[in-house]
């Protein structure tokens, strides 16, 4: 492994100075190494495409936290390309490098000593539906509907409440079947790398990364019991806003990552499955990810 692509928050890495440093040692090494700034030092965030990637990549570095290296991760999979984050944030569950120990781990790389997981992603689509009945069913009516533009997550999908509402009203379908109406502040659709994420945050369960499966965690949920369910990978959630008050329009969020992807009107449906790609992070430690949460949870007690 030689040709590098550094992908960089420079609100992290001010003045670029570490990836400098980087990028130098990489070519003594006798590696290539070039670098694109996705978040600038102003807090701009500019979105990496994957034709921004030179065709020859061997592995993509993140310098940042885990909030950029999902954005990298979900913006570049169609390079397929493997990923490996460098932790200059906080808690950094997904970075496994930190910057001291840099030197060390791109010697490993530089050797192929090194292992890929594959992490399953998440795809969320609105539906625009111009005749529609209101049934408990996911299949309303399938003429007169047609898919929006789809939206690819990594950690997760939050359908959410945002301005004035008090509350939203949404009714979740899995494989067109009726599961419940949920009142409350949002749910959580997780896929496993997101659940130490914001699903951790709502009281939903910590899973390995590399579990296959999809959770689906109501946030701060109307009731005596609120629990996450853990779903099949290969089921289809449809998720619907509900109208609580007639004479009010009730439109809800769609955040992709903690991006915002679309907006939802009451009787307005988001279809969430499993995506066609993964995304490849590359490990070189043989650490397990319990050892890794134990070490993460104990820096925040």
């Amino acid at each position: 492994m030689k040709k590098f692509v550094l992908i960089v928050n420079a609100c992290k890495d001010r003045n670029l100075k570490e990836t400098r440093s980087l990028c130098s040692y990489m070519k003594t090494r006798g590696g290539s190494c070039q670098y694109i700034v996705s978040v600038d030092e102003q807090e701009k965030i500019h979105k990496v495409q994957a034709k921004d990637i030179p065709e020859d990549t061997e592995c993509i570095l993140v310098l940042g936290g885990d909030g950029t290296l999902i954005r990298a991760a979900r913006d570049t999979v169609e390079c397929k390309v493997p990923l490996i984050g460098v932790n200059m944030g906080t808690l950094g569950y997904l970075c496994e490098l930190e910057i001291e120990n840099l030197e060390e781990a791109l010697e490993l790389m530089l050797h192929d000593k090194y292992m890929l997981e594959e992490r399953m992603m998440i795809c969320g689509q609105k539906e625009i539906s111009m005749n529609t009945q209101n049934t408990k069913s996911a299949n309303k009516k399938e003429t007169g509907t047609k898919e929006g533009q789809a939206f690819r997550a990594l950690n997760d999908i939050v359908i959410h409440r945002t301005g004035s509402l008090s509350l939203v009203s949404l009714t979740v379908y899995v494989n067109g079947q009726y599961l419940h109406t949920w009142k409350g502040d949002g749910v959580i659709l997780s896929t496993p790398t997101g659940s130490t994420g914001y699903n951790m945050s709502a009281g939903g369960p910590i899973v390995d990364p590399k579990a296959q499966l999809l959770l689906l965690t109501p946030i701060n949920s109307h009731t005596l019991t609120q629990r996450s369910i853990v779903i099949d990978p290969h089921d289809e959630i449809v998720i619907e806003v509900e109208n609580r008050r007639r004479q009010q329009e009730e439109t809800v969020e769609v955040s992709f990552d903690g991006d915002h992807g679309c907006w939802l009107s009451a009787g307005e449906r988001i279809h969430i499955q499993r995506a066609q790609e993964s995304v490849k992070i590359l490990k070189l430690s043989k650490v397990s990810f319990l050892e890794i949460l134990r070490k993460k949870m104990q820096t925040f007690c």
